[in-house]
């Protein structure tokens, strides 16, 4: 990931409120497809010029052939703060950050994510390199809107159910874990969408804890089809069981390794 600033000059005179509207409108456009990461976005006021700096997949991330309609559009609504289309400086690559996927067309890739991550939650099968999403045709009303805001309700369940202090813990568990959750059929629908759309056999990661036994675990069905789907080897360290009909991958049980 790199560490962009953007620069916003003032053409004529405005205000704190209309840049700050101006401003935030186009971030929250770039974050819904994929262009810019996180979701704070510290604005910063010097001499007649608004600086942000945000996280971006890629060097280019922002460069206008990226850009949504809904982007395009933020960008000339600017003008109506009396602002000049932003420029770009990259400051250099984020060193706390993951490297985006190099293929993007691999064999397989995955929608993969935790809570401590701000990376594209699509993943080269490959590798488990992050996918940056306008990189793919967007998935629902011009943007990539849906996939992001699955991924932000994923990762606050999975943070809940990490800090187990709560009797909120079961409900976020049911909702990253089972089949029949509202939260799991979404991002499984998102996941054929983004097959259908790439062509590329996509993948949904089902996250597992819990379980009897070792043994119980190793032999548990595919949640969805119910057929065998254990690998003898693990995927990338982490998945453990694959269903190629159901294009699910999940992991052996968090409490058994």
């Amino acid at each position: 990931m790199f560490v962009v600033e953007l620069q916003f000059e003032c053409f004529d005179n405005t205000t704190v409120s209309a840049v700050d509207m101006a401003v935030n409108g186009l971030l929250d456009a770039l974050r819904y497809n994929g262009q810019v990461l996180g979701r704070e976005f510290p604005i910063v006021m010097d001499e007649g010029v608004f600086r942000v700096r945000v996280v971006c997949p890629e060097q280019d991330s922002l460069h206008p052939q990226f850009h949504s309609d809904h982007v395009t559009a933020c960008i000339k609504r600017l003008s109506q703060a009396s602002l000049l289309a932003p420029k770009v400086k990259v400051l250099g690559r984020d060193i706390n950050s993951e490297a985006a996927a190099e293929n993007f067309a691999p064999s397989w890739q995955v929608i993969y994510t935790t809570y401590v991550h701000t990376c594209s939650p699509l993943r080269c099968g490959e590798t488990l390199m992050p996918i940056p999403l306008y990189r793919i045709a967007p998935t629902l009303n011009g943007d990539h809107k849906a996939v992001v805001k699955w991924q932000t309700e994923w990762q606050a369940c999975d943070e809940i159910q990490m800090a187990g202090g709560c009797q909120a813990e079961h409900a976020a568990l049911h909702e990253i874990r089972d089949v029949d959750s509202d939260l799991f059929r979404r991002g499984w629908d998102l996941r054929g969408r983004i097959e259908y759309i790439t062509k590329i056999p996509t993948y949904y990661y089902q996250y597992q804890v819990g379980g009897l036994s070792l043994n119980d675990e190793k032999t548990r069905p595919c949640p969805k089809c119910g057929g065998e789907w254990h690998l003898e080897e693990p995927l990338h360290g982490i998945f453990h069981f694959k269903c190629d009909e159901c294009r699910i991958v999940s992991n052996l049980s968090w409490d058994f390794q």
